[in-house]
């Protein structure tokens, strides 16, 4: 069996939206914790936009996983690029808190009316992720969305 055939399959999530609002507003919806909280609908514990810097959200418990999701800034290029680690689940989980290592990246770039913003959710496996991938991916429409609104009350 060659590499390509012992990896397993991944998907990822992509959302991608223009608003009317300048980067930097949509950057500060992006980045403030109380902010945070309102779009993901989640507060998120310890969070700064800053290379390195280690947060969690707390989401429904199920099984043996508590619920934590633990993240990891891996890029934060102010008003053009936030880049983290998401990672949550238990191995004894199936479906619902199954183990998760993901990778969120939001890219902000001007458009001709405001500001594109695009997000990638990457990393699912199939299928040990498939119930993560199917909810998350009508979910972080909703969030982008959320933020835009957000981002509206900021100007």
């Amino acid at each position: 069996m060659n590499d390509a055939a012992s990896k397993s399959d991944t998907q990822d999530i992509v959302v991608d939206d223009v608003f009317p609002h300048a980067p930097e507003t949509i950057w500060k919806a992006l980045t403030t914790g109380e902010l945070i909280g309102r779009w993901i609908e989640m507060t998120p514990a310890g969070f700064e936009p800053v290379k390195g810097k280690h947060f969690t959200f707390q989401t429904r418990a199920a099984g043996a996983w508590d619920g934590v999701i633990h993240c990891q800034v891996l890029e934060a290029m102010p008003n053009e690029r936030l880049v983290y680690a998401w990672k949550g689940g238990h191995e004894g989980n199936v479906g619902y808190g199954a183990p998760l290592d993901t990778v969120v990246t939001w890219t902000l770039s001007r458009a001709e009316k405001g500001t594109r913003l695009r997000l990638v959710h990457s990393g699912f496996v199939a299928p040990r992720n498939d119930t993560a991938f199917k909810g998350m991916s009508d979910g972080w429409k909703k969030v982008v969305a959320r933020i835009g609104a957000i981002a509206g009350e900021q100007d």
